[in-house]
């Protein structure tokens, strides 16, 4: 597996997203034996980024991680993300508020630091910006842990331009996680430009289009009642029918390059430069091993114009709600 840099941080080009591992995606139980046989699987393949958060599950996720890395630290960079839980004002463990006041960062990082079963973290991201907390506030308590080395490198997600910039001048900022694939291409506008001008990397989430560009969803009626998808607006029947357009130009390339949709999908993005590094979320060893093989796909010129100008995705990326608490 080749690597990249995320700011001055070390990984393998293409991570694992372990959120999925403890239910939060869909509906479905959860297998933690072979969420930890996936999670060794990507190590052994030379996967080195594995990305949790404390509001997934709550807590569970980080704790799976924490066991699955458990004689192999040494292998691995640790991102989590704290922000969406609330641990002060008496509301321990409250999933749903954006808080990023100075004391709940301390009290977020050393409930991660001991589910992860590590003394520190190679990088820490705020989950969502939040409105309330001044962002240099914020970044001045990150700060204060990366001297204390309890964090290596600090990280944002679905963070506007104006607040990388004021973190950045705080304190730099390593990676910002964001949705970014073939059929969500927003941050090139503003936001990617923006990165590489003050050399933070990329960290792309939902690569695959939440499973969409995979080629294998083909109905609504594949999900299970509680999944999540059902809500996402590009999922919703008519986007859902118009972006199978979009899928079938996809699997057309990747049937000319020998490889999977998803494949074409991750070396697509792997193209675009090398400060990038997504996070494909799976909880099965087979679909590691597909995704982690996207390192050794080539695309050719006409390839990646073609890849270029799909057709465009039908339907907003999130759901109204979930908006409010992006490009903050």
């Amino acid at each position: 597996m080749r690597h990249i840099k995320l700011g001055n941080l070390d990984v393998s080009r293409i991570g694992l997203g372990a959120m999925g591992m403890s239910g939060v995606y869909t509906g479905h139980g959860t297998d933690d034996a072979e969420s930890i046989r996936t999670i060794h699987r990507a190590l052994d393949l030379g996967v080195t980024l594995i990305d949790t958060a404390e509001i997934y599950g709550p807590f569970a996720n980080e704790e799976l991680v924490g066991r699955a890395v458990r004689g192999r630290r040494d292998q691995v960079v640790l991102a989590t993300k704290f922000g969406l839980v609330s641990h002060t004002d008496g509301d321990d463990g409250v999933p749903g508020v954006a808080d990023s006041r100075p004391a709940n960062v301390r009290a977020a990082v050393e409930g991660s630091l001991r589910r992860l079963g590590t003394d520190y973290i190679d990088l820490y991201y705020q989950h969502r910006v939040d409105p309330n907390t001044p962002i240099e506030d914020t970044v001045g308590a990150l700060a204060e842990l990366v001297a204390e080395g309890k964090v290596r490198h600090i990280g944002l997600s679905e963070a506007g331009p104006g607040t990388i910039r004021r973190a950045h001048a705080v304190h730099p900022v390593s990676a910002l996680q964001t949705e970014y694939s073939l059929w969500t291409r927003d941050v090139e506008a503003e936001i990617l430009p923006l990165l590489r001008d003050l050399g933070i990397g990329l960290v792309p989430w939902a690569p695959i289009g939440r499973g969409f560009l995979t080629g294998k969803i083909r109905s609504t009626d594949q999900f299970d009642a509680t999944d999540r998808r059902l809500t996402n607006p590009r999922f919703t029947e008519d986007n859902f029918r118009r972006n199978l357009a979009l899928v079938e130009e996809v699997e057309a390339v990747a049937t000319e390059v020998g490889a999977t949709p998803a494949q074409v999908a991750l070396a697509w993005l792997l193209a675009q430069g090398d400060d990038i590094a997504p996070i494909p979320g799976t909880k099965r060893v087979s679909r590691v091993e597909e995704n982690t093989a996207a390192d050794g796909v080539e695309l050719t010129a006409g390839q990646l114009d073609k890849l270029n100008h799909l057709t465009p995705a039908a339907g907003d990326r999130l759901e109204a709600e979930m908006s409010r608490l992006i490009n903050l």
